[in-house]
């Protein structure tokens, strides 16, 4: 009887592996990962056939090939692959603008089992030279800068902060650069004042942030004056975030300062028609151990107002920010944001949602 089993399950065991072996679909790549090595920008995009057999018993069909990145660009054998035939996922990577090292994932969907394959091309761009304009992208008639922004990105407030922006004189005289309504808690110094054909200088900019009665991102904007003449369409921007030194506060000061805490960030006032306008109250707590400070509140939309109870709010008190959004003419899905800039160190900025739509009138 027991050699009898061992049979019947022998026969059995035969008869599964042979259907998980020669039974259904099976891709088999004969490699899943491409190293294209060190090659340079301007070689320009690199191309890589992965080539596949059908190993199963049944017609294969790539169904979808999915690039984890716009810069690599899959094809793929369109048509059922019959068994024992070969079919192919073709991976083009563009290095364009991407110097350094890259390593990116092409998934290929099928009808085998399993449908999912991930291949592998990787490698490292040299970096083209760079054209002047390129470098400089920002032209103000003779000379070129690198941007008509220069950021200070985070400031301390009651600090200063110093950054630099390369400028170039592309043409054939010299050129004084200078700079107009320059604000007190800004300083613009070109190095050298005046740039002589070919030359490159330094655009020396220093914030103040001790002279500017702000908080938060803020910006300015200053004209270029060139060999003392004032262009009026000519700006640069100048911009800052402005914060609170929250860093150099002790254990004992960060368990004794205030917590802001909003009952609701968001509100959704379903839809309005043009010129009417919806209201909310957003409603907060200072749930901290010291005054709870209103910094700032700023709306990303003139469309939309706002206006506190108080600025001021004692721990345990509550307080209530009104916002009021007037439609005007706009139609369709709005989203407005207020941003509310507090004293309290671990949440000292927060985003107050207003959306909704628009309908238009009559319709």
């Amino acid at each position: 009887m027991k050699r009898i089993l061992l049979i019947i399950t022998g026969i059995f065991a035969v008869i599964i592996l042979s259907a998980q072996t020669n039974g259904g679909t099976s891709v088999k790549f004969a490699t899943t990962t491409h190293d294209f090595g060190q090659f340079k920008e301007e070689a320009g995009p690199q191309t890589f056939s992965f080539d596949f057999t059908n190993s199963g018993s049944e017609d294969i069909l790539v169904t979808r090939v999915a690039a984890s990145c716009g810069c690599t660009t899959p094809e793929w054998t369109k048509s059922p692959v019959k068994p024992g035939e070969k079919g192919y996922v073709k991976v083009t990577y563009d290095p364009r603008n991407r110097p350094n090292k890259f390593k990116k994932s092409v998934t290929v969907f099928t009808n085998s089992k399993p449908t999912v394959s991930v291949l592998i091309v990787e490698g490292d761009v040299i970096p083209r030279e760079l054209s002047i304009e390129e470098i400089y992208r920002w032209p103000v008639e003779g000379l070129r800068f690198k941007s008509n922004h220069m950021a200070f990105t985070d400031v301390v407030k009651g600090s200063k902060k110093i950054r630099v922006m390369e400028v170039i004189n592309t043409s054939d005289e010299n050129i004084k650069l200078g700079f107009e309504r320059v604000p007190s808690h800004l300083k613009l110094v070109a190095r050298p004042e005046i740039l002589k054909p070919g030359k490159k200088g330094i655009v020396e900019g220093t914030y103040n942030s001790e002279l500017k009665n702000d908080w938060g991102y803020v910006n300015d904007l200053v004209r270029v004056v060139l060999n003392d003449v004032v262009n009026k369409k000519l700006y640069m921007v100048v911009s800052a975030n402005l914060t609170e030194d929250f860093k150099s506060m002790t254990k004992a000061e960060l368990e004794a300062a205030p917590v802001v805490k909003f009952k609701t960030t968001r509100f959704d006032f379903g839809s309005i028609n043009q010129r009417e306008k919806a209201e909310v109250s957003f409603e907060f707590k200072n749930e901290g151990k010291s005054d709870l400070i209103l910094r700032k509140i700023r709306a990303s939309c003139g469309c939309t107002t706002v206006t506190p109870s108080n600025t001021t709010i004692n721990p345990g008190e509550t307080g209530t920010i009104d916002a009021v959004f007037d439609a005007g003419a706009r139609k369709g899905k709005q989203h407005k944001v207020v941003t509310v800039i507090t004293n309290d160190p671990k949440n000292s900025q927060v985003n107050l949602i207003v959306s909704g739509e628009v309908k238009v009138s009559g319709k």
